[in-house]
């Protein structure tokens, strides 16, 4: 059965992947663009266990339409842009850290309370079952 990954593990996994080389940009420019970074989808892919057109096409198709914005002058910021100059399927690496970072809040603010509330639950079923023995 294939997986189906969240929005959150693929920019997690291209954030984790391409910082250094976003970094890197200041000593040793390697790329068009200082903001966006061109990645690999098939090594993104593979190390998610996924077919890369689907990388691609989550990345092109949805997260770029989801994310992407329109600034005042008109001009588009892409989130992922399927080339820059001689750099194809870019991130704009700014822009991706933030989105990450608010898929990262919502998980956390879905997921601690969620093990808060069921660790509550485990100790209150514990206390009745040794109360009732």
């Amino acid at each position: 059965m294939s997986k189906n990954v969240t929005d959150r593990v693929i920019l997690k996994k291209i954030y984790d992947t391409y910082y250094s080389e976003f970094c890197a940009f200041d000593t040793v420019p390697t790329r068009e663009s200082e903001v966006y970074v061109p990645i690999d989808c098939h090594l993104i892919a593979n190390d998610l266990g996924l077919n890369p057109s689907i990388v691609f096409g989550r990345l092109y198709y949805h997260l770029d339409k989801k994310h992407g914005y329109k600034k005042d002058d008109g001009l588009m910021v892409h989130l992922f842009t399927h080339q820059i100059g001689e750099d194809k399927h870019a991130v704009n690496f700014p822009l991706l850290s933030a989105v990450l970072a608010e898929h990262e809040q919502s998980f956390y603010r879905f997921t601690i309370p969620l093990f808060v509330s069921t660790t509550a639950l485990l100790i209150s079923i514990a206390a009745y079952v040794s109360s009732n023995t």
